[in-house]
């Protein structure tokens, strides 16, 4: 009998061979495993429970609404639930995005915001308009054309022969300046670049230019300089090209804002949503569209050339309703602006004390800490050290869950994580991460100071 026929499970999980504990239940900011152990989801998983765990209110319209129905396909009928989330949606939205359509995931949606954006400049008659921008330290999806627009090296080593080659404008990555300049001597440098790229390719040819308002999974919360997005947006409207925001994790309050792009005063064509629209409790996203895209189409074909077999569900949408009323009642878009700024504070501190952590960043509850060698050189730790991996293992160990956004550098350096928690996290939970996480990053600075990797001292 083979090795693989003994095997305790038949489910595939992140790593094969190892051991997960089993998850039982959760309650507000915390999880608990089969062993009884205590976790602060500081992650929010993977920046999606924005409303804590164990909601007993979202549980109560999940079992009414599958009373009435669960699903019904896009093609025969519409909804209640559908309709009434397309328009809470289209009212937080900025300017003219009146528009929703709905998909399952966040790589779902920012590859129905490449077709649409293509389909429009196909509907405008100038179907050579199809290629894609994107920036580098970016990550939109895993699906192949999500995955195409991602600038996640790391991630798109394994598939580089079916993906295109979109990519290709620097990250606004200050900490890093790819011209050793600062803001605002630099003249937002890394914005201007986009143009160049815009002008090597052929406006002509240029359908779209997607972007994370803060770089996540691939940068560790990277924020851009103030001016950045709006030199962006002006570069776009001068070659007519469509701006699509991707916020599936910057959407929705993480920020201190609905959306992100509300900080810049910037309005997109298209956002990507998911993640917190559903705050974990159904697979749900969306594609949100401006009036002057779907006026041409509607004008055209009249169809948008997307969809999936959930898509709209009911049962999902009467979920994301109950969860976007539960942020309004408890104000926690607020609260994620209050609670973010104490949390970036305590980040702040840890930066100033400790030699391990070259940089702290974020904005709202989307925070982020790198890691380094060299404070003073900002010299990265090789990969093949697992520095992130080793961190997020130890605070695991100590009951508290990080996020991985390693490989930024490259893809051969570069340790971040990102910290998350969710929307509801209040003022002694903060402290509470903060006090843990601090323990870590002594414990492991202790630790490879001894072993000869960490190379100079506090400045503390």
């Amino acid at each position: 009998m083979s090795s693989v026929t003994k095997r305790k499970t038949h489910l595939i999980k992140p790593l094969l061979g190892l051991d997960y504990p089993e998850v039982t239940h959760g309650k507000g900011i915390y999880l608990y495993d089969t062993e009884g152990n205590e976790y602060i989801d500081a992650a929010s998983g993977a920046a999606t429970a924005n409303i804590g765990h164990g909601v007993m209110e979202i549980a109560k319209v999940m079992y009414e609404q599958a009373t009435r129905v669960s699903f019904a396909y896009r093609s025969h009928f519409t909804s209640e639930p559908a309709e009434k989330l397309a328009g809470i949606l289209a009212n937080y939205a900025q300017g003219d995005l009146n528009w929703v359509f709905f998909v399952n995931s966040g790589s779902e949606a920012t590859e129905t915001a490449l077709k649409i954006a293509l389909q429009y400049w196909q509907e405008r008659g100038k179907p050579e308009k199809n290629h894609i921008l994107s920036r580098w330290m970016s990550y939109h999806g895993i699906t192949l054309g999500a995955l195409s627009m991602s600038g996640h090296i790391i991630r798109r080593r394994r598939f580089e022969s079916l993906l295109k080659d979109y990519p290709a404008v620097p990250p606004p990555y200050c900490y890093r300046c790819p011209y050793n300049l600062s803001y605002p001597q630099c003249k937002t440098a890394c914005a201007s670049e986009l143009e160049q790229a815009i002008l090597k390719i052929g406006a002509d040819k240029v359908a779209a230019f997607i972007f994370e308002p803060v770089i996540g999974a691939a940068g560790g919360a990277v924020v851009p300089p103030d001016d950045y997005y709006k030199e962006i947006k002006a570069i776009c409207d001068k070659y007519e090209i469509l701006l699509i925001a991707d916020e599936v994790m910057t959407g929705i309050g993480r920020t201190g804002k609905m959306f992100a792009m509300e900080h810049w005063n910037v309005q997109p064509d298209l956002i990507a949503l998911g993640k917190g629209m559903s705050a974990g409790y159904t697979p749900m996203a969306a594609t949100i569209v401006s009036d002057r895209i779907i006026e041409v189409i509607e004008k055209g074909s009249k169809v948008i050339l997307s969809g999936h077999t959930f898509s709209g569900n009911p049962q999902s949408a009467s979920i994301c309703e109950a969860v976007l009323e539960y942020i309004e009642k408890h104000n926690l878009v607020q609260n994620a602006k209050e609670q973010g700024e104490r949390l970036l504070m305590g980040l702040s501190n840890l930066e100033a004390k400790y030699s391990l952590v070259g940089h702290s960043r974020g904005l709202g509850l989307l925070c982020g800490l790198e890691f380094v060698r060299n404070k003073e050189t900002k010299e990265p730790f090789p990969l093949e050290l697992e520095i992130t991996n080793r961190i997020i293992q130890r605070a695991f160990q100590k009951g508290l869950i990080l996020y991985n956004a390693a490989g930024g550098i490259n893809g051969n350096s570069g340790d971040a994580v990102l910290i998350a928690p969710p929307l509801t996290i209040n003022r002694v939970e903060v402290y509470k991460v903060l006090t843990v996480l601090e323990e870590v990053i002594r414990e492991i600075s202790l630790e490879l100071k001894n072993e000869g990797l960490l190379t100079n001292r506090s400045i503390s």
